[in-house]
């Protein structure tokens, strides 16, 4: 009987592809993302040359990221409260549409404050894909499996992070913006036809008591009763404010300190994301990986030591295996974090949950506010010492006051 364990055991997969239905997904949504990344390209130029407004260009950005913050809550009640994946085809149905409508008003050249009004629209159903996503994808896998598909998403967002502004690049100079839009809205049928195509696979969530309402509070609740969920979403603030602004500064660094131009910018971005599909192509393929908690802690501080080593050189070379530690560390504690997060949280919760802990995105233009007033009263050296100082200290007084985070 016990050699029969151990044998299935051994069979349980690990690797999130040998999961049909995960792998179906997965190829939709890659197609998709790379669109929606050829789209911002593109939103941000049409904006930029209508208007030749930096302030237009920087309300646009607002309308586009606001709701990100506003919605996540309520879209993680949503996501616990009726079929994950019928609500991401109407979510999908939704930006197909208000994609098309965007792609026809650049060509009509309307008034800002209808484009605008448009993108908010479209903004708010992006907003609330991203926890009914996360809290859909385990529903794919296998428990074993479960980490490495959380995994695969995280580099599946890199990779199209890295391709989808390359080839918007490349078809601004050859075509009509407008055709930007469109081919991503047409990109978002690959996401309706791969969740029309897992219909059979789909596992339903398990139901509550019948009458039982699905509330907020029942998460907060779920967080004040688990010390251990209460440090994940505690610690993931560190690196949001003085860490992954990175992407925001970069440009600065390397005019400044390096001495580059978007060239160089654009490479330095590059090798960055080089190196966070690194680690988590290693978090979805390699063996589970035991005492999470030190694993976040040491992440954490290597983020912050590579950022420190890519401020305090002049060498291009070491600033590019900085900037590829600096990806790699950072993508494999954000990975991590999530793959630690969604373990500790039973499927009935994990939409609210995790739109709790998605909200911890709103903190990175606080961090990009904050690093930003300390380049321009104080230097740039010093806005960059602060970045990688910040993660490492804070890291460590948190972990003094919440030892529990190193036995997680």
């Amino acid at each position: 009987m016990a050699q029969i364990e151990v044998q299935d055991i051994k069979k349980t997969p690990r690797f999130a592809f040998q999961s049909k239905s995960f792998t179906i997904f997965m190829s939709g949504s890659f197609v998709s993302r790379v669109g929606d990344w050829m789209d911002l390209v593109a939103l941000n130029w049409a904006v930029l040359q209508f208007t030749n407004s930096p302030i237009h260009l920087g309300i646009i950005n607002a309308c586009r990221l606001v709701p990100t913050f506003l919605l996540s809550v309520p879209a993680g009640i949503l996501a616990d409260r009726m079929d994950r994946r019928k609500v991401l085809i109407w979510l999908q149905i939704g930006m197909m549409f208000l994609t098309f409508i965007l792609g026809f008003l650049i060509k009509e050249e309307p008034a800002f404050w209808l484009f605008a009004f448009i993108v908010t629209l479209r903004a708010m159903l992006a907003a609330m894909d991203p926890p009914v996503r996360n809290a859909f994808i385990p529903n794919l896998v296998p428990q074993s499996s479960m980490a490495s598909a959380i995994a695969i998403n995280t580099m599946t967002i890199n990779l199209s992070r890295m391709i989808g502004p390359a080839i918007a690049g490349i078809l601004i100079g050859m075509t009509d913006i407008a055709n930007i839009f469109y081919i991503n809205a047409w990109g978002t049928f690959s996401v309706l036809i791969s969740l029309s195509l897992i219909r059979n696979n789909f596992q339903p969530l398990k139901r509550k008591v019948e009458g039982e309402k699905i509330t907020f509070s029942e998460a907060v609740k779920f967080v004040r009763e688990k010390p251990s969920v209460q440090s994940l979403l505690i610690l993931a603030i560190v690196p949001m404010i003085f860490g992954f602004p990175y992407t925001t500064m970069t440009p600065l660094f390397a005019r400044e300190l390096l001495h580059l131009g978007p060239e160089g910018f654009g490479m330095l971005l590059s090798i960055s994301s080089v190196g966070a599909i690194a680690g988590t192509t290693w978090l979805s393929i390699g063996k589970e990986i035991n005492e999470p908690g030190k694993w976040l802690i040491y992440s954490i501080i290597s983020f912050g030591c590579s950022l420190l080593l890519f401020i305090g050189t002049a060498n291009l070379m070491i600033a590019g295996i900085a900037m590829f530690l600096v990806g790699l560390t950072s993508q494999t504690y954000r990975t991590l974090s999530r793959i630690t997060l969604q373990k500790q949280v039973p499927d009935h919760l994990r939409g609210r949950i995790l739109s709790i802990a998605l909200m911890d995105r709103g903190f990175i233009p606080l961090g990009a506010l904050l690093i930003g007033a300390i380049a321009t009263s104080l230097g740039t050296h010093w806005a960059g010492n602060v970045m990688g100082l910040g993660c490492i200290v804070t890291t460590l007084i948190i972990v003094m006051k919440r030892k529990q985070i190193m036995k997680i």
